[in-house]
C-alpha cells in the first residue's frame, strides 16, 4: 500500500527554516490539506502542492530569526557548568582526586625531564650553519676478526678528495680525535688549556661564534693561535687588544693571538679552549703526510644534492690506489658530521646504533609512565562511573546530547591534566639541579617556543587519553536502564579496567628486571678483575724537561723516593682504549694479505710491575740485562693469533727489524668491555711514552699527591701540574651506562609508584563497593583472613598475567643490551623469579592496606551504612 504521507524532505525543509513558534502549526494545517487534496486530485498532485505550499512560505516573517552570541553564551555557559561539576567532583572524591593529581603530575614531571635530556642529545651538533652539507670521512679496516670502523685517516684524505673529487667543495684536517691540556703561558701567568690542530677552513666549515677575528683567515698563518673568550680573559684578563699578543705554547713556541671565538657551548660535541694551524702540526711530524699513517681526523664540505652513496663507492679504493694496493684493508667512506654523535657503534662495517639507542630507550621509558599516570586516571574513572550513573540517566532524560556528554569528562580529564603539569613545573624546578649532575648536563627550563608548543602537545594529549574511555564509556549510558538500575551490561565491562591494570604492571615489570640487569651489568664492569691493577694510581701528561729521557729518569727516581708514593714509571698508553696500532708485526705463517692490526704500547723500566699486570712467561724488561730496546712482550691474544708455541726467545720482525720475545703477559682490558681484548705487544721506548703514572699508598693520598706537587713545581718549573686518577678514566668508558643505569632505577621507581597508586586506589573503590557483601560475610562466619583473600585475589591474578606477559619482553630487552658487550653476565633464572615476587610483593603490600582495613570492619556498621 503506497504511503499517504507528504515528502519528508519538504517537511523537513520547513521545519529548517520556519521560525519554531509558526512551524507546528503551519505543518499540521498543511499535512491536513494534503490529506482532503489525495481524496479528490490523488497522491501525485497532492505531493506536488504540498511542496508549491511549503515554497510559499518561505517568507522574511516566517524565517527563524539568529540570536546574536547565543552559541558564544551556550558555550560559556556550558564551559562554566562543567568546571563547576568537575570541581565539585574532585572535592567530593577526595581520595580519587589526589591519586590522580600525585600520578599525572609525576608521569609529567618525568617525561618533561626525559624531553629536555632528549631534546639536548638532538641537538648535539646540529647548530652549524653547514650541518646537511658538513660530512666526516672515517674508514673500514679489514681485521682477522671482522672490520673495525674508525675516525682517523690518513694525513693527505682532505686534499686528495678536493683536488679528485667533484662533488668535495673544501676539506679540513683537524687532530680533535686527541684534545689534551697544553700549557699556554703569558708572561708569569701559565695555565693549562685544551687545544688541537686544525687546518685552514676549520671555521669556515663550523659554525662557531666569533668576538673578533676574521674566521676565514685566523689560521691562515702557522704562527697563529685562535683562543676562546674564556682562555683570552685566564691569560689577559680582557678581551680588548689581545689581537696580536704572543702566547707561549709549552715554553717551546709562540704564537699570535689572530682571533676569538664565544666559549664553545655545550651542545658541541668536541670542547676546545683554543685552535693552532695544521701547519705547523706537519711540519713538527713528517709521519701525517703518509697514507700509511692514520691519526688525523678529516672533514668534508659536500655539494648539495650528491648522491652519499654512489660518492662512498667512489672513493673505496682511494687508500688502495695512493699505496698501490699495500693497504687494501682500509675503505674510506663519509658520514653526516651531525649525526656522528648519536650513531656511533659499527659492528663489522655496519653501522648499528649508539647514543641513539639512549635517546629511543628514555622516550619509550617517558611514553611507559604517562601511559601509566593516564591509565590509573582512566580506571579510577570508570571504577566511580557507578557513582555518577543518575546524573548521566537525568541528563540525557533532560536532553543532553552525547557528544555534551564526552565534551564534560574530556573537560574534566584536561583539566586535571592542566593542573598537574603546574605541579609538575614545580617539580622539575625543584629537581633540575640534582638532574644535571645525574646526567652531566646543563640543562634549563627555558619556556621557549618549542617547550610550550611540547607542552600544550603533552596536555592535550593526556587529558585526551586520560579521559577518552569514561567520557566514551559514561556517555554510553542507556537512560532508560541508569533510572531502572539495570547495569548488568556496564558492570561486566569490568574486564577493560582489569586489562588495563596488567597492562599497567606489565610495563613496571619490564624497567623492574631492566634495571636490575643494567645496574648488575655495571657492578660486573666496575669490579672484575682487568687484568692490571687501577685503583690508586695517578697519572699526568709528560711535558717541559720530562720530555728529555734522562731527565724524566731523574725525575721518577726522585718520585719514588717521595713520602706516600709507592712506585713510578711512564707508559705510551692511557690503557683505556685504542691509543695506537701497527699491522708491521711478522712471524712465520703469516698470512701476507693478513692486516691485523696490534696495540703498540712503549713503556719505560719497571711500568709492567708497578700495574700488576702478570706474567705468564718468560720475564718483563730489566735493566739487569743490559740494552732491552729489541727485545718485545706480547699479550696471551697476540701469541695465540699469531700461533706461536713456546715463544719464548723466537724472533718476529717489528717493522721489518729483529725482535726476540722475552715475555709474555696475561690478557687484561686496555679497552671497553664492549670489546675483546686484541693482540698487544710492549716494547721498551722511555722516550716515546707520553704519560707518567705513579702508585700512591693507600690512606696517604692527600700527602702524596702535595709531596708530588711541590717537588714538580720545582722540578719542571713553568709547568702546571694537571693529574687525574687511572680509576676515573676507566670510570668513563662507562659513562653513559653508569647515567643509564642512575637515571633507570629513579624513572623505574617513580612507574612503580604510579602504579601502587592506581591499585591503592582500585582497591580502596572496591572495598567500598563491596562494604556490605563484607558485613553479611562476616556475619555468615567468614574471618578476616578469608575477606583478605577474596579482595586481593583479582588483584593477584591480574599481577600474576603481567608478570607472564612481562618477563619474556624483558629477557628479550635485556640479552640485545647485553649483546653489545664482549663481555657481559649471564640472565639468571633467578633475576625473573625474584622480580616476579617483587612485583607480586608490592601488589599485595599496596591492596593489603585496604583489603585489611576493610576486613576490620563492623559487620553490623557495613549494613548500617548501606
Amino acid at each position: 500500500m503506497k504511503s499517504k504521507n507528504p515528502p519528508k524532505w519538504a517537511i523537513r525543509f520547513l521545519s529548517w527554516f520556519c521560525r519554531q513558534d509558526l512551524s507546528d502549526a503551519v505543518s499540521g494545517d498543511l499535512l491536513e490539506l494534503h490529506a482532503r487534496r489525495i481524496e479528490k486530485l490523488g497522491k501525485w498532485k497532492a505531493d506536488w502542492l504540498f511542496v508549491w505550499n511549503v515554497l510559499l512560505f518561505l517568507q522574511p516573517f516566517a524565517l527563524k530569526q539568529k540570536v546574536k552570541n547565543s552559541n558564544k553564551l551556550n558555550f560559556t555557559t556550558m564551559l562554566l557548568h562543567n568546571l563547576l561539576l568537575a570541581y565539585r567532583n574532585f572535592k567530593r572524591y577526595k581520595s580519587s582526586f589526589f591519586i590522580n593529581l600525585i600520578g599525572l603530575s609525576t608521569g609529567l614531571a618525568c617525561v618533561l625531564l626525559i624531553f629536555l635530556w632528549v631534546s639536548d642529545a638532538l641537538r648535539v651538533d646540529r647548530f652549524h650553519e653547514n650541518k646537511h652539507q658538513l660530512y666526516q670521512v672515517m674508514e673500514h679496516v679489514e681485521q682477522a676478526g671482522g672490520i673495525i670502523t674508525r675516525q682517523t685517516t690518513a694525513g693527505p684524505t682532505g686534499a686528495a678528495l678536493v683536488d679528485e673529487m667533484p662533488e668535495v667543495l673544501s676539506s679540513v684536517t683537524t687532530t680533535t680525535k686527541r684534545i689534551i691540556d697544553y700549557t699556554l703561558s703569558v708572561g708569569n701567568n701559565d695555565i693549562k688549556a685544551k687545544g688541537f690542530y686544525a687546518s685552514a677552513d676549520y671555521f669556515k666549515l663550523f659554525s662557531y661564534e666569533f668576538i673578533k677575528g676574521d674566521k676565514n683567515q685566523v689560521l691562515s698563518d702557522k704562527k697563529a693561535i685562535v683562543i676562546s673568550e674564556s682562555l683570552a680573559l685566564r691569560l689577559f684578563g680582557t678581551l680588548e687588544n689581545v689581537i696580536g699578543k704572543v702566547v707561549e705554547w709549552q715554553h717551546d713556541k709562540e704564537y699570535k693571538v689572530s682571533g676569538i671565538f664565544k666559549n664553545i657551548p655545550s651542545y658541541s660535541s668536541v670542547q676546545f679552549d683554543f685552535v693552532l694551524s695544521f701547519k705547523g702540526f706537519r711540519d713538527d711530524n713528517e709521519w701525517v703526510t703518509s697514507w700509511y699513517n692514520t691519526a688525523p681526523q678529516t672533514y668534508l664540505l659536500i655539494k648539495s644534492g650528491t648522491d652519499i652513496d654512489q660518492f662512498n663507492d667512489k672513493i673505496a679504493d682511494l687508500i688502495r690506489t695512493k699505496t698501490d694496493g699495500r693497504a687494501s684493508h682500509r675503505s674510506p667512506f663519509i658520514t653526516r658530521y651531525s649525526d656522528a654523535y648519536l650513531y656511533n657503534r659499527y659492528e663489522n662495517g655496519v653501522q648499528t646504533g649508539g647514543r641513539i639507542e639512549y635517546v629511543r630507550l628514555f622516550s619509550m621509558i617517558a611514553l611507559f609512565i604517562l601511559f601509566i599516570a593516564c591509565i590509573n586516571f582512566m580506571n579510577l574513572s570508570t571504577a566511580r562511573a557507578s557513582r555518577r550513573i543518575k546524573e548521566v540517566g537525568m541528563k540525557k532524560v533532560l536532553g543532553a546530547p552525547r557528544r555534551a556528554l564526552v565534551f564534560q569528562y574530556l573537560g574534566e580529564s584536561t583539566f586535571m591534566a592542566v593542573l598537574s603539569l603546574v605541579f609538575a613545573l614545580i617539580f622539575v624546578a625543584l629537581f633540575l639541579p640534582q638532574f644535571n649532575i645525574i646526567t652531566d648536563k646543563q640543562l634549563t627550563l627555558d619556556l621557549n617556543l618549542d617547550v610550550v608548543l611540547f607542552l600544550l602537545a603533552i596536555v592535550l594529549i593526556t587529558g585526551l587519553v586520560a579521559g577518552s574511555y569514561p567520557a566514551l564509556f559514561l556517555s554510553g549510558f542507556n537512560p532508560n536502564a541508569v533510572l531502572r538500575g539495570k547495569l548488568t551490561g556496564i558492570i561486566s565491562r569490568l574486564w577493560a579496567r582489569k586489562g588495563l591494570v596488567v597492562f599497567q604492571f606489565t610495563l613496571s615489570i619490564i624497567l623492574i628486571l631492566s634495571v636490575w640487569v643494567v645496574y648488575k651489568q655495571i657492578e660486573f664492569v666496575q669490579t672484575k678483575n682487568l687484568g692490571y691493577e687501577k685503583d690508586n694510581i695517578l697519572l699526568f701528561g709528560k711535558e717541559g724537561l720530562l720530555r728529555e729521557t734522562e731527565k724524566l729518569s731523574t725525575f721518577l727516581k726522585e718520585t719514588r723516593n717521595l713520602r706516600g708514593i709507592a712506585d713510578a714509571s711512564s707508559i705510551g698508553h692511557d690503557m683505556t682504549g685504542h691509543n695506537g696500532g701497527t699491522y708491521g708485526v711478522q712471524w712465520p705463517g703469516k698470512n701476507p694479505d693478513d692486516k691485523t692490526e696490534f696495540e703498540n704500547v712503549s713503556v719505560n723500566y719497571g711500568m709492567i710491575e708497578m700495574l700488576g699486570i702478570k706474567i705468564k712467561e718468560g720475564r718483563t724488561f730489566s735493566e739487569d740485562f743490559g740494552a732491552e730496546t729489541e727485545k718485545i712482550i706480547f699479550n696471551e691474544a697476540a701469541i695465540e693469533f699469531m700461533g706461536l708455541t713456546d715463544p719464548i726467545g723466537k724472533v718476529i720482525k717489528l717493522w721489518r727489524e729483529d725482535r726476540e720475545i722475552v715475555g709474555v703477559v696475561k690478557d687484561f682490558h686496555f679497552d671497553s668491555f664492549h670489546e675483546e681484548v686484541k693482540p698487544l705487544f710492549f716494547r721498551l721506548r722511555p722516550e716515546h711514552t707520553n704519560y707518567i703514572m705513579a702508585r700512591i699508598e693507600e690512606g696517604m693520598e692527600q700527602e702524596a699527591i702535595d709531596n708530588l706537587q711541590q717537588f714538580y713545581q720545582i722540578y719542571n718549573p713553568g709547568f702546571p701540574l694537571n693529574y687525574w686518577f687511572l680509576d676515573e678514566d676507566y670510570q668513563a668508558l662507562y659513562a653513559a651506562e653508569q647515567r643509564v643505569s642512575i637515571l633507570s632505577r629513579y624513572f623505574a621507581a617513580l612507574a612503580i609508584l604510579i602504579s601502587c597508586l592506581g591499585l591503592f586506589g582500585l582497591a580502596a573503590f572496591t572495598a567500598e563497593r563491596r562494604t556490605r557483601e563484607i558485613g553479611i560475610r562476616k556475619i555468615l562466619g567468614s574471618s578476616e583472613f578469608g575477606i583478605v583473600y577474596l579482595l586481593s585475589g583479582d588483584f593477584t591474578k591480574m599481577v600474576l598475567i603481567a608478570i607472564f606477559v612481562a618477563l619474556p619482553l624483558s629477557y628479550f630487552i635485556t640479552q640485545r643490551w647485553l649483546e653489545s658487550f664482549a663481555f657481559h653476565i649471564d640472565l639468571e633464572w633467578w633475576f625473573f623469579v625474584a622480580t616476579a615476587l617483587l612485583a607480586l610483593l608490592i601488589a599485595w603490600l599496596t591492596v593489603g592496606v585496604q583489603t585489611v582495613k576493610a576486613a576490620k570492619t563492623n559487620p553490623v556498621q557495613c549494613l548500617k551504612d548501606e
